[in-house]
């Protein structure tokens, strides 16, 4: 009896550790992201649609790219509040990690000119992206901002997810726009690529769980 209790406490201790072990595929995958947005900045060929906006403030209000993006991050989450969503661990390390990635990896990155360069670089930032945002998402450590403000929208209007994804991202794409950010083939590509890209990573970096104490 006693020899089944420790196995049944060993157990809920382990469960309780799950969400830990998962940190670092969450670091891992934040840090890869900030980095494939740094790729794709230096290509100079069109950004994703939150990266448009992220340079726009940047070039606008001369903040680091990586400001910008923790300061839109910031802005989301306050969104959140009428949504009622709940951040998680990876929510908040979402806002930090990306900022501290982008900006340190363009520190390194010196800009490049000719297509020949600059296309294989926007294709490695998407691919990039793609793993970074299946790697983050799959360590089930909390939402993104961005990735918050679509659910929640979903949840409270009843607004299919595809379209509410797609109204966030025009939105935020003509804001950037109009801010001074880099659209275009780029953007078009990745507005593309990204999804199946992504879902195809996800069977490879997804940690499957049944269940944890703590989230």
């Amino acid at each position: 009896m006693a020899s089944t209790q420790v196995q049944v406490d060993l157990s809920l201790l382990s469960m309780r550790f799950r969400p830990l072990a998962r940190f670092p595929q969450l670091v891992g995958g934040l840090l890869l992201y900030g980095a494939s947005l740094a790729l794709m900045v230096r290509a100079d060929l069109g950004l994703s649609p939150w990266s448009v906006l992220d340079q726009g403030i940047s070039e606008r209000f001369g903040v680091s790219m990586g400001a910008a993006s923790a300061l839109v991050g910031v802005a989301v989450l306050l969104a959140w509040l009428p949504l009622r969503q709940r951040p998680g661990v990876g929510t908040v390390a979402n806002v930090l990690l990306i900022a501290i990635s982008v900006d340190a990896t363009l520190a390194l990155l010196p800009p490049v000119e000719g297509l020949a360069l600059q296309v294989p670089l926007l294709v490695a930032g998407i691919a990039l992206n793609a793993l970074a945002t299946s790697t983050y998402v799959g360590a089930r450590l909390g939402p993104g901002p961005r990735d918050g403000l679509m659910t929640g929208l979903h949840a409270r209007t009843g607004t299919s997810v595809r379209l509410v994804r797609t109204s966030i991202e025009v939105c935020v794409l003509a804001v950037g726009w109009s801010l001074g950010g880099t659209a275009g083939l780029g953007t078009v590509l990745y507005a593309v690529a990204i999804g199946p890209l992504t879902q195809a990573c996800l069977p490879f970096t997804a940690v499957r769980v049944k269940k944890d104490l703590c989230p």
